[in-house]
């Protein structure tokens, strides 16, 4: 079928944005640069998208962390001592790799934007901020193999090396301030603590604070439970859990007060109750909570359970990642059949552990006392776990748990199968809504750059890599390309060609899918039936469609 001249497709420019927002990026430096320049290209230069800068940075990053923790258990006798000599030899290869950058940064300081414009590139660098910064960070550790230097005084000076994170940091924070220009400190702060287009890098890093001290408190929850671990590094856990609760409760207060810049949040009261509500305000609560009670209520309640709860604090995690959203969708949009499973699952239960209670009791009284503790053994069976702890011995009790357990093997598994089933088609309709959004996207034929950071986002949570989208695209552009036509021709005119006819009667069908994915089912045929406007045929085909739509 020939395109009509009227029909716009997609500009190169806005296909770009999409395979740029979308896809991994491509280096393109020249192997046929000098030495310098190319070391530079691939290692420093933040304006080469692809190359390793941001690796390179990250890894000195998680290196400086790393180095703060070995030099707070330092001052654990009892971890220092029997280790002291991997201490050094840590210590060695972190000096080596901070030398090895600042090195690094000195020889390539004629190629950074920053200098090169100087007489003396090289000398420019030395007195930078970020290159005494460096420099501070490995000087105690030659200054020490030159004068005597206290040992206490010594790793206060190599606290020093925490500051080579505002390399990274002071970007972000200029890049916040200029997208933030002329706002309020709430909007500031909404910004901060909330995904937006205003955020950049310092709210990305912001999420990595949170998530760090996420897994640092709980990781800290865990060894407190082991006693001899817990015994050397009491008063360190319970200073660690302080900081992280400062730092969780500054965060929750800050997402409450500002949270009325979002969308259905903007009411001063209503608004930040409504969000207090909100799944992940309550977990952010419930992070903070067990300390607080325990810390007020303890001379009048022992409540040092609660500090398990503690352990809740990784469902902050939760936040970043939009795998559970989809999972709630499709355990909400499923409950009605999982339920009935489920209610299938306990009526089986409760009779085989009624059974087994009345073939076992007189053989085994005291492990099918009563009908309760045979329930444990009728889930056991059924679950094909089989601990052996409570087994039936009579010829009628054994028969019942060979049948159990060949009947466990498939209720059990069923709502798992209904579950990736489920979640699996939801992940389909969330597609055939990004089809539609792109179908939409493309009437004026061209994609701007908002809409391809729509695209990337979307493409991101659903796990679409760039061939995938450009699928999608291509299917959307088609479909408006037969739209626009057979839209010219009458009804009668198509159905003369078999060819336009399956043509049109595709595009039909794929905007009553549509229709189908984005339109409430139960909402839909309320009203249908309330204003009688459409016949028992046609709410029969939409039941179809849409039944056709969620198997």
């Amino acid at each position: 079928m020939n395109t009509p001249r009227d029909v716009v497709e997609p500009s190169d420019e806005g296909m770009d944005r999409i395979r740029m927002a979308t896809a991994t990026p491509t280096v393109k430096i020249g192997s046929g640069l000098p030495l310098r320049k190319w070391l530079y290209s691939w290692l420093l230069d933040p304006t080469i998208t692809g190359n390793f800068q941001k690796g390179f940075d990250r890894w000195i990053g998680i290196l400086i962390v790393v180095n703060l923790f070995v030099m707070l258990f330092e001052h654990v006798a009892a971890v220092y001592e029997p280790n002291k000599h991997w201490f050094h030899w840590f210590d060695v290869f972190s000096v080596v790799v901070f030398t090895f950058e600042y090195g690094l940064r000195f020889y390539l300081a004629p190629e950074d934007h920053e200098f090169q414009g100087r007489k003396s590139p090289r000398f420019g660098y030395i007195k930078s901020p970020f290159a005494i910064i460096d420099f501070l960070a490995v000087a105690p550790f030659y200054l020490q193999s030159l004068v005597p230097v206290d040992l206490r005084v010594l790793r206060a000076l190599r606290l020093l090396r925490i500051l080579k994170l505002f390399r990274v940091l002071i970007p972000a924070i200029k890049d916040f301030v200029l997208a933030n220009a002329g706002r309020s400190f709430r909007q500031k702060m909404h910004a901060l603590v909330f995904p937006s287009s205003r955020g950049g890098a310092l709210h990305d890093f912001f999420d990595l604070f949170i998530a760090f001290w996420v897994v640092i408190s709980v990781i800290a929850v865990v060894l407190e439970s082991v006693q001899s671990i817990s015994y050397i590094l009491h008063l360190e856990f319970i200073i660690l859990d302080m900081v992280a609760v400062m730092i969780f409760t500054l965060e929750y207060c800050m997402r409450i007060y500002c949270c009325v810049e979002e969308p259905g949040f903007q009411r001063a009261l209503s608004g930040r109750l409504k969000q207090a509500k909100t799944f992940s305000s309550v977990i952010d609560l419930l992070a903070i909570a067990p300390f607080f009670l325990e810390a007020l209520l303890h001379h009048l309640l022992d409540l040092r359970f609660l500090r398990v709860f503690r352990l809740l604090r990784l469902l902050k995690l939760t936040r970043y990642t939009n795998a559970t959203q989809t999972l709630t969708k499709v355990i909400v949009r499923e409950w009605p059949v999982m339920g009935a499973s489920a209610f299938v699952m306990l009526l089986l239960v409760v009779l085989t552990a009624s059974l087994g209670y009345l073939f076992e009791h007189d053989a085994q009284p005291e492990k099918f006392e009563n009908i309760p503790q045979s329930i444990y053994w009728a889930v056991i069976t059924l679950a094909s776990v089989g601990y052996g702890d409570i087994s039936p011995v009579t010829p009628a009790g054994r028969i019942m748990t060979i049948l159990l357990a060949l009947m466990g093997i498939g209720i059990f598994a069923l709502p798992a199968a209904l579950l990736g089933s489920a979640f699996t088609d939801q992940l389909q309709k969330e597609r055939e809504a990004l089809r539609g959004e792109l179908y939409e996207m493309l009437e004026d034929g061209v994609i701007s750059e908002e809409e391809a950071a729509i695209i990337a986002v979307k493409a991101k949570r659903l796990h679409l890599d760039e061939d995938e989208v450009e699928v999608l695209i291509e299917q959307a552009r088609l479909a408006r390309e037969v739209r626009n036509d057979l839209s010219k021709l009458s009804v009668q005119k198509i159905s003369q060609t078999p060819e336009h006819a399956i043509e049109h009667y595709r595009s039909l069908i794929s905007e009553i899918r549509q229709l189908a994915i984005l339109t409430d089912r139960e909402q839909f045929e309320s009203v249908a039936k309330r204003l009688d406007r459409l016949t028992q045929s046609e709410l029969a085909l939409w039941r179809q469609i849409h039944g056709a739509e969620a198997a």
